[in-house]
């Protein structure tokens, strides 16, 4: 009897990352049965360690490989009809899978499209004093003293929900191709859909069919391991004559390291920069081989778009 193919594959890379393991449980709970998950640890191993499941499959490699490279080592590995990306800080939708993959099935979007899922901001934990327990203070960098009692230990106290009063829905990228948040966006007739054309992401998650994956190129490990995962996404998605969405009828929730939390990869403001330097000359002068549209393409269809003059527009290669 020949092997079921997978209705998707969930992608998640992963390097000294403190909820890896949550976020694997999570998505095991919450796919359904036709889906799997691929664990990708990138020159670590998960603590505490990953659980067992016939839909799991862990890979693991012993010198760092980068976040974009182990998507696409992930993609090699995957045999599903569509694959997503999410990062080891996430939760998602019961169904999750079903849900983004529904218009594709009904015929609603075509096999060139990317599709980004509705995002709230996860609330992973509390430090809470376990001198008095009666003080908590919302994730973030460990803290030194108790206002209430003065105790200085202090241990996470899960929470691991959706905040639904932080969503995303529409996201941009400036000028200079950097990440932003779009919420005046969304106020415009054309986004009250379920389903709406959107510009750019985080790049935390996104989701399309492999072998699109595929024709795309996967990632572009030339931008570095991380750092304008969203525009190089969306730019893709776009540029090659294609379109990308945001799917409102369902979620993802991830988790931002605010107010001093530490970030797992090794990341420098030069090697941010140096992506961004990258990805502003990548795409500015269309060096991409696979793309049909110019940059000044994408950012007339969203016009006006904040972050952008005339005179930046008109700067742009037309052809």
């Amino acid at each position: 009897m020949a092997e079921r193919t997978p209705l998707m594959s969930a992608i998640v890379p992963g390097r000294n990352e403190e909820w890896f393991g949550r976020t694997v449980e999570d998505l095991l709970t919450n796919l359904s049965k036709d889906s799997e998950v691929i664990a990708v640890c990138d020159a670590s191993w998960p603590d505490p360690p990953l659980k067992d499941d016939p839909r799991l499959t862990v890979l693991h490699f012993n010198t760092p490989a980068g976040q974009r490279k182990a998507v696409n080592l992930g993609y090699r590995v995957s045999r599903a009809k569509y694959i997503c990306k999410l990062d080891a800080h996430s939760a998602i939708d019961k169904d999750f899978d079903v849900k983004m993959a529904a218009p594709y099935e009904n015929g609603t979007l075509g096999v060139d499209v990317t599709s980004i899922p509705r995002m709230y901001n996860l609330y992973v934990y509390d430090w809470e004093c376990q001198t008095c327990h009666r003080f908590k203070t919302y994730q973030g960098g460990k803290p030194t003293e108790c206002p209430k009692c003065k105790g200085t230990e202090f241990d996470k106290s899960v929470v691991w929900s959706p905040r639904k009063s932080r969503r995303t829905d529409f996201a941009r990228f400036d000028s200079e191709l950097h990440f932003q948040y779009w919420p005046r966006y969304e106020k415009r007739p054309e986004t009250q859909t379920d389903i709406a054309d959107v510009m750019s992401s985080v790049g935390a998650c996104f989701f399309m069919r492999r072998d699109r994956f595929r024709k795309l190129g996967c990632l572009d490990e030339g931008h570095g391991s991380w750092g304008q995962f969203g525009t190089e996404v969306s730019c893709k998605s776009w540029l090659s004559g294609g379109r990308q969405v945001v799917n409102k009828t369902t979620w993802f929730s991830h988790y931002f390291r605010v107010n001093k939390a530490g970030f797992p990869y090794p990341i420098s403001g030069n090697d941010q920069e140096r992506a961004r330097i990258y990805s502003r000359k990548f795409w500015r002068n269309g060096e991409w081989k696979l793309q049909a549209r110019p940059l000044s393409w994408l950012v007339q269809k969203f016009w006006p778009v904040d972050g952008w003059t005339d005179a930046d527009l008109d700067a742009l290669p037309k052809g």
